[in-house]
């Protein structure tokens, strides 16, 4: 990703701001992608990394691993660097061509489809919390085992348990605690992770 001189100066007045903290130098750069994009410094206490999630993204990342998102912001806000790196593919849940089902979301029934047909792909729910929890559904059923989850919707009814089961899964994740969260944060937290891995990865891919 390019940076301008005002990006650059934004995220030294983060370095300034966010204080003492407990993130690995990785971790570190994807908690100031994700206060850069909101203005909001609670996400330092709110974005929790499981186990090696970094380093299981990144890897599946540079094996070009297909991503599955939830909604088009997502896809729209992510697609421009991938295509420029590793050039995965990128499904969109609400692009699915699935049946109407009574009490489900377009964006559960298709991230479902999907998941179905991509079951170690990386996963990426931004907005839609009926999504996270088919993801998680299928994960205890032990019908999908993926890469990389990504959790970090917003909402008042049913989120903390979906991101608390994701907690629970032994799956590599990063989440949003809590009920805050959005597509924003989904894009921040991809594209720093896209630029950890072709840091990484990408020059030894392109020789």
């Amino acid at each position: 990703m390019e940076w301008h001189v005002s990006d650059a100066q934004s995220l030294g007045l983060i370095d300034n701001e966010i204080g003492d903290h407990g993130f690995s130098a990785a971790e570190y750069e994807i908690v100031r992608r994700v206060i850069y994009a909101t203005a909001d410094f609670e996400y330092k206490s709110l974005i929790s990394f499981s186990d090696q999630a970094l380093q299981a993204g990144a890897a599946a990342l540079a094996a070009r691993t297909t991503i599955v998102v939830d909604v088009p912001m997502v896809q729209v806000g992510i697609t421009p660097l991938i295509q420029s790196t590793f050039a995965n593919p990128v499904y969109c849940s609400m692009e699915a061509l699935t049946r109407p089902q009574k009490e489900r979301t377009r964006a559960a029934w298709g991230i479902e489809t999907l998941a179905k047909r991509y079951p170690e792909g990386i996963f990426v729910v931004g907005q839609a919390q009926t999504a996270l929890s088919a993801i998680v559904d299928l994960i205890e059923s032990e019908e999908i085992r993926p890469a990389l989850v990504i959790g970090t919707p917003s909402g008042f009814v049913g989120v903390d348990v979906a991101k608390s089961r994701l907690h629970d899964s032994m799956i590599p994740h990063i989440r949003i605690e809590g009920r805050k969260g959005s597509a924003v944060v989904a894009v921040a937290i991809v594209n720093g992770l896209v630029d950890l891995a072709w840091q990484a990865y990408g020059q030894e891919g392109n020789s």
